[in-house]
């Protein structure tokens, strides 16, 4: 099994890596791919060095899997390319999301959609993962009609530049900066850019990804995304109304026997999810979990999650072991 990385030296390769050694991921062949720049590098895997290629020698060994986390630009130029020798594509970027072409994927949810046709899979955007994990089983239930959302993000999600910033800003440094505003100390309602609509990409990207996942376009959906000084994951903030009745412990019971998510839920003992403890995890956390008192048949829900991992390395490692497990590939 030749699997290539592509950015692999970025933030999100780097966990790439990671997720795919802690998981035993059955690799006989490593091609870790960068930008020209970085080219030549070393990166580590389970212990040995590997040489960084660029991404026309990579598509040349004809890897059997490659996974993407380099830009929509990348992404759009060179995963044709890659499907066009055989390689199966799995996309981290927003290039092929919203593309009918293309399946959007959450192993979890809807990995019975892949076939050995589908080259170029696209993995959500971070904060729609932790969003359909939870809403998945709520919605086979009882039927979601409306969401509003609101996203407490990390700043990793926008990468080490961001990160960068929050130091600098942290001890006092005029370094470079990855947003138009002081981050620390700060909450900017700015992820991504505006949109003609006054929604930033982002918010949009929660509104139509989550349909097109669930596969029902009916679901209304409202979204304001916030960056804030965090660096363990992203938070969410979610209103739901369903079609039909339901009960708070009947919600809690069905999330908690629900893979890939864990309830932290008893306000008695100030138990509910926070990013400082879901960093470096896979799971989605969600608590509490209560009746919206103002609205027939809704809910307010508190999702966090490790953006870097189930909502980025981790499920597109998911997905590549569903395409071998399922002889896909």
């Amino acid at each position: 099994m030749k699997v290539a990385v592509i950015g692999a030296t970025g933030m999100v390769g780097n966990i790439m890596l990671e997720v795919l050694a802690e998981r035993n991921f059955p690799i006989t062949t490593l091609i870790p791919v960068a930008s020209e720049r970085s080219v030549g590098k070393k990166i580590n895997y389970k212990g040995a060095a590997f040489t960084v290629i660029g991404m026309q020698e990579a598509v040349n060994l004809k890897p059997d899997i490659a996974i993407f986390s380099a830009g929509g630009n990348t992404s759009l130029t060179w995963a044709p390319k890659f499907a066009e020798v055989g390689t199966t594509v799995i996309d981290n970027s927003s290039a092929w999301r919203m593309d009918a072409s293309k399946k959007l994927i959450v192993p979890e949810i809807n990995a019975s959609e892949l076939t050995k046709d589908d080259k170029i899979i696209a993995n959500p955007n971070c904060s729609t993962i932790q969003l359909v994990m939870t809403l998945a089983p709520l919605h086979k239930k009882y039927g979601i009609k409306r969401l509003i959302v609101s996203t407490y993000q990390s700043i990793t999600g926008t990468g080490v530049k961001a990160v960068q910033q929050l130091e600098d800003e942290y001890n006092g440094v005029d370094g470079n900066k990855a947003y138009p505003h002081q981050i620390h100390k700060n909450a900017l309602p700015h992820c991504d850019v505006f949109e003609a609509n006054g929604y930033t990409k982002e918010e949009m990207k929660l509104v139509r990804e989550p349909q097109k996942i669930l596969n029902d376009r009916s679901i209304a959906i409202t979204a304001t995304a916030v960056r804030i000084p965090v660096v363990g994951g992203h938070s969410e903030s979610v209103n739901i109304e369903f079609e039909n009745h339901f009960t708070v412990d009947e919600v809690r019971a069905i999330l908690q026997n629900t893979d890939g998510i864990t309830v932290q839920d008893d306000v008695d003992n100030n138990l509910y999810p926070m990013p400082i403890y879901a960093q470096g995890k896979d799971d989605v956390f969600v608590g509490r979990v209560r009746r919206d008192e103002s609205q027939e048949n809704s809910l307010n829900l508190w999702i966090v999650s490790d953006n870097l991992r189930k909502g980025a390395a981790t499920n597109a490692v998911q997905i590549a072991e569903y395409l071998i497990t399922h002889k896909l590939v």
